[in-house]
């Protein structure tokens, strides 16, 4: 299937690394002009997007922030003409037993993880509905979907986050716009390397330590990659996505299915 996104622009939150950068690069391929976002000096990732000879743009907002969420919608409608294309991957972990969990880390857990979702969703379903046309990908989790112990306000988070797709995607019914979902499993993001650096320092051999992880969750016992992840926003763009309205789509290595 190839798609086609030329004079498209799309915006990806926290898209300087990891797979807000591997979804972007899928869109830059395709041929949609990007808005990167993410903190620090973002030259070298907007001259790796830009090689695919779209426009690219670079916007530090803080989404835990809605006035910053405002600003960067703002610029997108200044120098790219709007949003056509929006993709709420930014997110945050913190792990503690819910009698534990800091206070500050839930409220930045919930601000980023699912509130900054909200806010960019309704600044942008205005100028898809005046241009008849847009997609909406919410990058959730299988933590949407089931618990996990020590992750209180992730698994909220992303649950809340299907719920809010389920609305968007019943409100754009019956127009042009959808909203969707995409749930991964484990993918070896900064997060995840963590998690496996934590269990060779107690001594367990490398890739040991990356097969214990993934054989707790993962029936794969493999990664999901950024560039998957990619491919599958790319189908929920295409025509052959249009009828996909208000879906959480796993992409989990058999997670789910257990």
């Amino acid at each position: 299937m190839t798609t086609t996104l030329s004079g498209k622009t799309a915006l990806v939150t926290g898209s300087t690394s990891g797979i807000g950068l591997g979804i972007a690069l899928s869109l830059a391929k395709a041929g949609a002009n990007l808005i990167l976002n993410g903190f620090g000096d973002a030259s070298a990732v907007v001259a790796e997007v830009a090689q695919h000879g779209i426009k690219v743009g670079h916007h530090p907002a803080d989404v835990s922030d809605p006035a910053q969420i405002a600003d960067m919608l703002a610029y997108a409608e200044r120098e790219f003409g709007g949003v056509d294309i929006l993709v709420n991957n930014a997110g945050i972990q913190h792990v503690a037993a819910v009698e534990d969990f800091p206070v500050e880390r839930w409220d930045s857990i919930i601000a980023i993880n699912l509130s900054s979702v909200f806010h960019a969703t309704r600044l942008s379903l205005p100028g898809m509905r005046a241009k008849g046309w847009g997609r909406i990908v919410n990058i959730a989790s299988v933590h949407g979907q089931v618990g996990s112990v020590g992750k209180a306000a992730y698994v909220a988070a992303k649950h809340g986050v299907i719920g809010l797709t389920k609305v968007v995607g019943l409100e754009t019914a019956t127009s042009n716009v959808t909203c969707n979902a995409i749930c991964p499993g484990w993918v070896l993001t900064p997060l995840v390397q963590k998690q496996i650096d934590d269990r060779i320092a107690t001594g367990v051999d490398p890739q040991q330590a990356q097969h214990d992880l993934l054989a707790e969750k993962q029936p794969s016992l493999d990664f999901v990659t950024p560039p998957q992840l990619g491919e599958l926003v790319l189908f929920l763009c295409s025509e052959a996505g249009s009828q996909v309205r208000g879906a959480a789509w796993n992409i989990d290595g058999g997670w789910l299915a257990q």
